[in-house]
């Protein structure tokens, strides 16, 4: 068996204060925890508005028994292509997976395809939402797209049978020709959650896995939070008396975005009248206002964080079976999302904006022998980067069709390097479609952040056809870190704005997304002021 080692070669560049693995050691496992549209600021560790709830304190524990990353941000906010992003360490322009049409064929699913050559057992169980079939993996019980919550169908490996609970359907149909070629359900009631039924699967896989005297890298993906967020009965009445706090933003808007377009981005109020969350939750719609988006509000976030509740008491369930088995420190612990989401700032929800509750990912790392305890990381990174580095802390190379950087060194203490850029590329193809959300790109540096949107869809699969007038916004993230101000346009930061723009074409040239094959796109870019 061929196993690349974790040894004190690779770790050249890990702190002094952090032991680097033997040559003679097994590589740490890897369990690879992602929830959907769990949003940072909906995590105790990060400290939001929300954070007085104790909503996650599984979570928060492994904050502080690990490290936290402060500024790890997707670059392109919708569930597919941020997947792809994960599994290829390229930007959606590269590997081809831009919108929710998207799919990543098993030759180019490359993150478990390297670690599965350097000896790893793969495995990848809950939320898959790429199309074909997840092949590069050894095994693989995954929901079909994106899945029910309650009762939910799976799509199976072949051999998936040795390994599966005794509540599962151990008996498959005949096998289909293609893939999906083997679809169960648990046996028993109709209320058994996705979340949990997801994670007795990991269990049962960690349990029965053939090849123990192996690693093993194990993504475990959660259904929950996505909408329409349906909890697991057990958490009915969590939060029933308790008044979520808003964010001043709800109502308050300031002269963020372009205001005189109501329709752009689905609301919690009334504001768009096509999708709204009181009009989802079934607020009545005779309530005046404010009393319309309290209702809405309250009922969004409570339906939100208890579905956030069944995803952090499953990790819970996760870390004890480690612990009794007496694999946890031996194995990295990672928990993100594939973005983040907006939860009533600037009275919008979902996701898919590059503003920054969007934008920024949750990200928690804990292996007790490499990664320092207790401690916060904000050199800035990006979803791109997570391959690279998940290579890394398998000792691993990097494949040389990725893009992304490798941040262990980061995460073992290490400064970040000087060429290492705090700048981050973002980009929305799906113009204006589901959630109303124009198409843009833009720049985010520690200081400010510069959003073209172009309005065009361009080629992108779903993308509304009709194009939306093209603007462009500036925020000072240091001094208005709510993006409150739209100052773009102000004339004392006509030179910034003009460093930024020049920044963003280079980003832009540097990852590859030149735009040449779109005319009309670049006249827009050089007519819109």
């Amino acid at each position: 068996m061929r196993i690349l080692l974790l040894s004190c070669v690779v770790g050249l560049l890990v702190s002094e204060s952090v032991p680097c693995l033997g040559a003679t050691e097994r590589p740490p496992n890897i369990l690879f925890l992602m929830a959907d549209d769990h949003a940072a600021h909906a995590i105790g560790a990060y400290g939001g508005r929300l954070a007085a709830l104790n909503p996650t304190p599984t979570l928060d524990r492994l904050a502080r028994e690990g490290t936290r990353l402060s500024n790890a941000f997707c670059t392109n906010s919708i569930c597919v292509p941020s997947r792809a992003t994960i599994l290829t360490g390229q930007f959606s322009h590269r590997n081809g997976v831009k919108t929710l049409s998207g799919s990543l064929p098993p030759e180019r699913q490359t993150l478990p395809r390297l670690l599965h050559q350097a000896g790893y057992e793969t495995a990848l169980i809950g939320k898959w939402h790429l199309g074909a079939e997840p092949a590069a993996f050894d095994h693989y019980c995954v929901l079909p797209a994106q899945g029910s919550y309650f009762n939910p169908t799976f799509h199976a490996h072949p051999n998936a049978a040795r390994v599966l609970p005794s509540k599962a359907l151990a008996e498959f149909p005949s096998p289909l020709p293609t893939w999906p070629k083997n679809v169960f359900r648990f046996a028993g009631p109709d209320s058994l959650h996705a979340d949990d039924a997801i994670t007795e699967l990991s269990l049962a896989w960690l349990k029965n896995r053939q090849e123990k005297n192996k690693p093993f890298f194990l993504m475990h993906h959660f259904k929950g939070p996505h909408d329409n967020f349906e909890n697991a009965e057990r958490y009915d009445f969590l939060y029933e008396d308790t008044q979520i706090p808003e964010p001043d933003s709800l109502r308050a808007r300031g002269t963020h975005g372009p205001l005189n377009s109501p329709q752009y981005g689905t609301s919690v109020s009334s504001r768009n009248t096509k999708r709204n969350m009181g009009k989802t939750l079934g607020v009545d719609p005779a309530l005046p206002e404010p009393e319309f988006t309290s209702a809405a509000y309250q009922r969004y976030l409570k339906k939100f964080l208890r579905c956030v509740r069944g995803v952090d008491d499953n990790v819970a369930r996760l870390l004890e079976f480690l612990r009794s088995t007496g694999e946890l420190d031996r194995t990295v612990i990672i928990y993100t999302a594939d973005q983040g989401f907006m939860l009533g700032e600037h009275d919008y929800i979902d996701k898919r904006w590059m503003y920054e509750e969007s934008l920024r990912m949750p990200f928690l790392v804990r292996h007790p022998k490499t990664i320092p305890a207790g401690r916060v990381m904000d050199t800035p990174v990006t979803n791109v980067d997570f391959a690279p580095t998940l290579l890394a802390m398998a000792g691993i190379a990097a494949s040389g069709e990725m893009q992304g950087r490798n941040f262990l060194p980061l995460l073992q203490g290490q400064p970040a390097p000087a060429a290492w850029s705090p700048a981050v590329y973002y980009r929305y193809w799906m113009h204006m479609a589901s959630h109303d959300n124009p198409a843009h790109y833009g720049i985010r540096t520690p200081d400010y952040k510069l959003i073209f949107f172009y309005g065009l869809p361009l080629d992108a699969a779903g993308a509304v056809q009709t194009p939306t007038p093209p603007h462009w916004e500036l925020y000072d993230l240091r001094n208005d870190p709510q993006e409150m101000r739209n100052l773009y346009g102000d004339p004392a930061l006509a030179e910034t704005v003009r460093q930024l723009k020049k920044q963003l074409a280079d980003l832009k040239t540097e990852h590859g997304d030149s735009d040449s094959e779109y005319p009309d796109l670049l006249e827009r870019l050089k007519n819109t002021p």
